[in-house]
């Protein structure tokens, strides 16, 4: 396995996940600045961002503070299938403090949580949207990830619908009984759809939109 720059970050994320504790915490444990694995620090400027790498002697720190193994941290990057992708999360009126980000605009600081991304799994596929129901929520040519193992849908859930006629729709569910599924639109011009669950072959949340 090569260690590339982004599964070394992955692993730095999944010990810090292991020993409870978000990237700054995990810094802070070994003695280092709390910014140190912050991810505003893992690109450079210019463009594209110049990667930037955690140093040998902080990685040596944080491996004696955990009594990990360089090996068995290299084992913590995986082949990519099974660890998770993380981005910088940060609510929108918090976003409007300063020191949130860096002159480039991009996360900085201490403050940020992490959201992860769909990982490749089995049940996880992804679909094109067509027609303008859920406008402008989804438009025509947007692409969906979904997950049909979801254990349960809820009210409130964006999801793709198959039915046993074949019909395959994108909705909301604004209404759930035992014996029917009331699946909304977006757009006010499509009225909802009330569909017995008998006659719905497959329900699965949606989990991300690519516009």
């Amino acid at each position: 396995m090569t260690l590339t720059h982004a599964r070394l970050w992955d692993a730095v994320d999944a010990l810090a996940r292991r020993e409870g504790l978000s990237p700054s915490g995990l810094a802070r444990r070994a003695g280092l600045d709390a910014t140190s694995f912050n991810p505003s620090k893992r690109f450079g400027p210019g463009q594209p961002p110049r990667p930037r790498w955690p140093s040998t002697e902080s990685l040596m720190q944080v491996l004696a503070t955990t009594d990990l193994s360089l090996g068995a941290f290299a084992d913590l990057a995986g082949d990519g299938s099974d660890t998770p992708v993380s981005i910088p999360l940060l609510g929108l009126a918090r976003a409007g403090q300063d020191g949130f980000f860096d002159d480039a605009g991009l996360p900085t600081g201490d403050g940020w949580d992490q959201t992860e991304l769909p990982r490749a799994k089995d049940s996880l596929f992804s679909l094109q949207i067509t027609g303008d129901s859920m406008a402008p929520l989804y438009r025509e040519g947007d692409r969906v990830i979904v997950d049909r193992d979801v254990a349960q849908v809820r009210r409130g859930d964006r999801v793709v619908a198959r039915l046993t006629s074949g019909e395959v729709v994108a909705k909301e569910v604004t209404r759930l009984t035992t014996r029917a599924v009331t699946l909304s639109s977006i757009n006010p011009d499509y009225p909802p759809r009330l569909v017995a669950r008998r006659d719905i072959e497959w329900m699965a949340r949606i989990l991300w939109v690519s516009q």
